[in-house]
């Protein structure tokens, strides 16, 4: 876990990466919130980045919850209002943990939730990997994921055609936990607290599959809810050439709700 802190803080935002990646990608994003007076908590994620044991393999989605809720009991210290930012898997991650802990957040922002895959595994290659996860579970396969396909930001993809910590291959058992998480996130979506929540979808996502986003968006049932999706835009909307306009109403959502204390 690492802490970044900004001058006459107003709130502090804790973000949650997605699969494959770690917190050196979001170096812009940031120190766009510094800037903005929040002081921004933020780790890599257990077997991603830096964690280095069992690469690209977890035991239990559960993992990732326990990490998060680390991550914002440090956040508390601040004695600031604390919001939450997850992208992507990290979404699923905000998502899961609201559903099953009590955490002390004003408000969510989820970008480009995982809550539905664009490509995946067929019908055969689904049950093998039951199969495999009961005998096998740390075997690993690549994740098909790529940077060319996350965003369209040629700066971002140069920048991380070299990067040693990204994730290629990912383990049996992170697939059936990450599969099992999105079924959750719906099944328990009762459970998620009445937090104001701002959901932003990129139109054009070629990894999260944008239709099960805004059917999770639409089974929400609290009082404040706010859906934004981005024409255009490829999964990964805070790197994309038009990030200022994306990070601005992310800015404003969460200026909004400090302005409520």
């Amino acid at each position: 876990m690492w802490k970044w802190t900004a001058d006459n803080a107003k709130g502090v935002v804790v973000m949650i990466h997605g699969a494959a990646e770690h917190h050196g990608r979001y170096k812009w994003l940031i120190e766009m919130w510094r800037l903005e007076g929040y002081h921004v908590i933020m780790g890599d994620l257990p077997g991603q980045g830096t964690t280095t044991r069992r690469r690209g393999h977890i035991l239990s989605f559960d993992e990732y919850i326990e990490e998060v809720e680390e991550w914002i009991r440090e956040a508390k210290t601040f004695n600031l209002p604390i919001f939450l930012l997850g992208h992507s898997m990290g979404g699923l991650i905000s998502i899961r943990a609201l559903e099953e802990k009590e955490l002390d957040v004003r408000g969510v922002i989820l970008s480009s939730p995982c809550l539905g895959l664009v490509k995946k595994p067929n019908k055969a290659m689904d049950i093998l990997s039951k199969g495999l996860n009961v005998v096998m579970p740390s075997i690993r396969f690549d994740s098909g994921l790529s940077v060319k396909i996350a965003t369209r930001n040629k700066e971002v993809q140069d920048m991380d055609e070299n990067d040693t910590l990204y994730v290629t291959k990912v383990s049996v058992r992170w697939y059936r936990e990450l599969m099992k998480a999105v079924e959750q996130a719906f099944f328990q979506i009762k459970k998620y607290p009445n937090i104001p929540t701002l959901v932003m979808q990129g139109g054009e996502d070629l990894i999260v599959d944008k239709i099960y986003v805004r059917k999770w968006f639409d089974q929400l049932q609290i009082r404040e809810k706010s859906f934004k999706e981005w024409d255009g835009l490829y999964h990964e909307i805070f790197n994309e050439p038009e990030r200022d306009n994306v990070f601005e109403t992310a800015r404003r959502f969460i200026d909004a709700h400090i302005e409520e204390s």
